[in-house]
């Protein structure tokens, strides 16, 4: 479809639905209390009760949308930056004389690069839960790939897609499953024989998905504004800071727990020097960086967009009572078939709750007790959030990164949800198989 709504108005669209379904949904509230020793807020077992509160305004509609923007300033203050950088680094044709080096050291062997691409995204997903810092590598992936021979479908499968994949199917994913698992009272990465192997078997399908389609959708080599040129001496320096920036941002991540905001402030000296070490001088070096970030304001004003919806909903009192509908059902169910819908009820969930850390901290306190009632491990209950809710983030169209990242590669959403939507229930049924195993194996 030609003119199917782009990131922008979908984004618009599902904002204002939301607002409408405050008034249409029965409001109500589960009881929280602060945990001093944690400073986690924590939801009360069985305390949900309707409410009579007033819906949110029109206003509150419009206020939502800046609030969304600022709610999410850390995050898109790393993509301008780390935008701003990459597009630095482009214009000193560091990437292209170091793509051209690298296609050429790659010629026949193109599905090798893919697979090594696949395994690096999705061991950063299954490590560090990286997925927002994609938005500011496509630019650089999507002139890799075209290099290549491979369409903007087949990149973001295998980058964006495989953090997905890595962070779901992950043993450690710090956002993910161990903050799920601290919610349910578990030994941090406990449990993880498990979650390691279905991690390699659903890596495996993946990377299997991505080079049949990457095989059958070939497209014309396009070659490099550099190609023939050597890598220059200044090159080589700036391609060596920015793997030296990457390996200290990584230490710094698993180390000290560091946020988006360290990561900003190294990428932004990175590029900075990389400007200088080009002999373009100040001047021209904040000129170019400049540039970089206006080139991804559309990206980062459609995660502001995507952070509207749940705090509408949130505003609107519904978030709670769309939670209860959706899992208080479960407990009706044997124990193999509760723990296939949770986690169905988890990907329909991160619909309104596109953050999977903030869906963990809302559902899992509900669940746990859930679970010990109908007779779920904890463990399961863990897996059925970690499989539904964080693949869900390859389909669902509140997420801010995924709107970014097609936006950048200006790929129709509705195109990407049909390409998308095969391997993402696969990803599903192993789930949902690995959920049947555990109950049958008495998984703890």
């Amino acid at each position: 479809m030609k003119n199917f709504p782009n990131a922008f108005v979908i984004l618009l669209g599902v904002i204002a639905v939301s607002w409408m379904l405050t008034y249409l949904i029965p409001q109500g509230s589960y009881e929280r209390l602060l945990d001093e020793e944690t400073g986690l807020t924590r939801v009360v077992k069985d305390s949900y009760q309707q409410i009579d509160t007033e819906s949110p305004s029109f206003l509150d509609l419009l206020v939502s949308i800046p609030q969304g923007i600022s709610g999410r300033a850390d995050l898109i203050i790393l993509i301008l930056l780390i935008g701003g950088c990459f597009y630095l680094i482009e214009k000193t044709e560091a990437f292209n004389q170091g793509l051209v080096k690298l296609v050429s050291s790659l010629k026949g062997k193109e599905s090798l690069a893919l697979l090594l691409l696949a395994v690096l995204f999705l061991s950063g997903g299954a490590t560090i839960g990286l997925q927002e810092e994609v938005v500011a590598m496509t630019p650089v992936l999507l002139l890799f790939g075209k290099s290549l021979g491979y369409n903007g479908l087949t990149m973001l499968f295998a980058s964006y897609g495989s953090t997905v994949v890595g962070s779901s199917f992950s043993a450690s994913n710090p956002f993910g499953v161990l903050l799920a698992q601290k919610e349910a009272a578990l030994p941090l990465l406990s449990g993880s024989s498990l979650r390691l192997i279905v991690l390699l078997i659903a890596s495996i399908a993946w990377i299997l998905y991505l080079l049949y389609y990457a095989k059958n959708n070939r497209i014309e080599k396009v070659k490099m504004p550099s190609q023939g040129t050597s890598l220059s001496q200044s090159s080589k320096i700036i391609l060596l800071l920015l793997g030296v920036t990457f390996s200290i941002v990584i230490f710094g991540i698993i180390q000290f727990g560091w946020g988006f905001s360290e990561m900003s402030g190294c990428f932004f000296v990175l590029g900075i020097v990389c400007g200088l070490v080009a002999k373009m001088g100040w001047n021209k070096t904040g000129e170019t960086y400049i540039a970089g970030m206006k080139e991804m304001v559309f990206a980062s004003i459609v995660i502001g967009l995507a952070n509207s919806i749940s705090i509408l909903l949130t505003k609107g009192m519904v978030m709670d009572s769309i939670v209860y509908g959706l899992f208080g059902p479960l407990q009706n169910f044997p124990p193999a078939v509760s723990g296939v819908l949770m986690m169905v009820s988890h990907t329909l969930l991160h619909f309104p709750v596109p953050s999977y850390s903030g869906q963990a901290v809302l559902t899992l306190p509900i669940l746990v007790p859930l679970s010990d009632l109908i007779g779920l491990s904890r463990q399961i209950c863990v897996l059925a959030y970690q499989y539904g809710a964080i693949m869900a983030d390859m389909i669902v169209p509140t997420n801010g990164a995924l709107m970014a990242v097609i936006a950048l590669a200006k790929i129709p959403y509705n195109k990407w949800f049909k390409f998308a939507l095969k391997p993402t229930l696969l990803m599903l049924l192993i789930g949902a198989f690995t959920i049947i195993f555990a109950i049958a194996t008495g998984y703890n």
